[in-house]
């Protein structure tokens, strides 16, 4: 008899040999925790779907289909806004725009080519020559526009496609007419398919969209 065989017990329970007998964990607990995760999912996954439902029927879902691709709502154009209509018809045309060409840099010729370019344009040209002490050499962006408040409605947007990078200034003069200072920013006028587009835009401001349901 071994020893490791209890004291009063043989025959089918005495242990024989030199090994020990190995304890494994029983497997039927491993089983029941997969089990148990089998059957916490699926109940996960029917609650979600119960409340998908619940979403749907009580109208809820609208939100959700729009983000999936579905039919949600959806964006409409409305047409443009009354600001933007407004300025749109105060818009006046090339021609209906007086415009004072100045040259502020050091470059000759830059007002006279300047005015003619503009004036194939359909803008009426008024006086050519350079800029004045107050802003001779002293205007870093391609162009300085100065008018009254009265040239305000419209005028400067409209000479403001024909140039990238200007900048307006309101002064007391009580004509209509605008001046356009070139500075040291200056390369050349837009080209004018570009600017004419840039006025189309203007012109007709696109309309803006809504969501609908």
């Amino acid at each position: 008899m071994s020893m490791l065989t209890p004291p009063g017990m043989g025959g089918k329970y005495r242990i024989t040999g030199n090994r020990y007998p190995r304890m494994r964990r029983p497997r039927h607990r491993r089983r029941f925790f997969v089990a148990a995760s089998g059957a916490a999912v699926a109940l996960s996954l029917v609650g979600w779907g119960s409340l998908q439902l619940v979403d749907i029927f009580t109208g809820n879902g609208g939100t959700a289909r729009a983000a999936g691709g579905g039919k949600g709502c959806s964006a409409q154009r409305t047409g443009a806004s009354p600001s933007a209509k407004a300025t749109a018809s105060k818009l006046p045309k090339p021609g209906e725009i007086t415009v004072n060409v100045y040259n502020a840099t050091t470059r000759s010729g830059l007002a006279k080519d300047t005015a003619d370019a503009l004036k194939k344009r359909g803008f009426k040209i008024g006086k050519v020559d350079n800029a004045s002490a107050e802003y001779d050499k002293k205007v870093k962006q391609s162009g300085l526009l100065l008018g009254a408040p009265k040239a305000a409605d419209g005028a400067f947007e409209v000479l403001g496609t024909q140039l990238d990078g200007t900048k307006t200034v309101r002064d007391t003069r009580k004509s209509e007419d605008v001046d356009l200072i070139i500075g040291d920013a200056f390369k050349k006028l837009e080209p004018a398919k570009s600017a004419e587009r840039a006025l189309t835009a203007l012109a007709n401001p696109s309309p803006e969209p809504s969501a609908s349901c």
